[in-house]
């Protein structure tokens, strides 16, 4: 194996190292596949997000001022999940997320079960999906930052990971660039021996 090749299986593995830094629940990767963390919420443009997943489906969902809009797919085919029975279960709290034709997506208006979402905190929620003769439990978290402004969700990317990535990456980058300054003082010398 020569530097240049070890330098650059080196620096690949340096991109993939602080690359999986930046992934996120649901993301997929270059072949389809799903990169998958902890079924957990984020927070984007300000509206509290929920994914969840099981083998056969998957949701994702967004809490509103009045309503939880969920969208369901098949987890292999992302193929949409439409005119299903959709129940949506907080604790003691149980309601059905009602299917709407425009958009195909499932509404939850229910005012009790809004309200509770809306509390700041982590939610527990279980989802009971009945499509035809199939069935399924889903459950995810949905975090609600706290009304002083301190989340209890990542905004956007872990920063300590993304750190830890980058850092491991300069690492090996660093260690690549001493051995290749090595093998070629070694070479030097023994060429100028001779």
């Amino acid at each position: 194996m020569t530097c240049h090749s070890l330098l650059r299986r080196l620096a690949g593995a340096s991109c993939l190292l602080a690359g999986g830094a930046f992934a996120s629940p649901g993301a997929h990767g270059p072949n389809g596949e799903h990169l998958d963390g902890p079924a957990t919420a984020m927070v984007g443009s300000g509206l509290p997000r929920i994914e969840a997943h099981s083998e056969a489906y998957e949701l994702v969902g967004r809490l509103g001022d009045d309503s939880l809009v969920l969208y369901v797919s098949r987890y292999e085919t992302n193929e949409a999940v439409l005119g299903a029975r959709l129940e949506v279960e907080f604790g003691a709290l149980k309601a059905p997320a009602l299917f709407q034709t425009e958009g195909g997506s499932y509404r939850l208006t229910d005012k009790a079960l809004i309200g509770a979402l809306h509390r700041p905190g982590n939610h527990a929620l279980v989802f009971t999906l009945s499509a035809g003769a199939d069935g399924d439990l889903l459950d995810g978290t949905l975090n609600i930052s706290a009304p002083d402004g301190h989340a209890h969700a990542s905004a956007g990317p872990a920063w300590g990971v993304i750190a830890v990535g980058v850092l491991g990456a300069l690492v090996v980058v660093g260690a690549a660039a001493s051995l290749v300054k090595r093998r070629r003082r070694r070479s030097n010398s023994f060429g100028g021996a001779q």
